[in-house]
């Protein structure tokens, strides 16, 4: 089973500047049809939307699947983790 990228993180004010992504990786264990139901609970996209980004963590080992706050983010970033599926949350662009 994966490990989650989640980590408490320490508010120094900016962590609800700028907008953050939800990123999935790519996992051998978890069936790719729990990751899309799953990524679309999370995040509240489509069925072709959730598809394409489980592809994209299977072929290039990583994909976003939300864009939004901070907050948000690690919300879904939970719902996602929950299965086994090893996530991230980052912030979109690097200032």
């Amino acid at each position: 089973m994966s490990q989650t990228a989640l980590q408490p993180k320490v508010d120094d004010g900016t962590l609800e500047s700028g907008r953050w992504m939800t990123l999935i990786f790519d996992d051998d264990i978890t069936p790719l049809d729990l990751v899309i139901a799953t990524v679309m609970s999370a995040t509240g996209c489509d069925l072709q939307e959730a598809y394409t980004e489980a592809w994209e963590a299977q072929t290039y080992g990583k994909a976003p699947v939300h864009f939004a706050t901070h907050k948000e983010c690690e919300v879904a970033a939970g719902i996602i983790a929950a299965i086994g599926v090893k996530v991230e949350v980052a912030k979109e662009w690097n200032d």
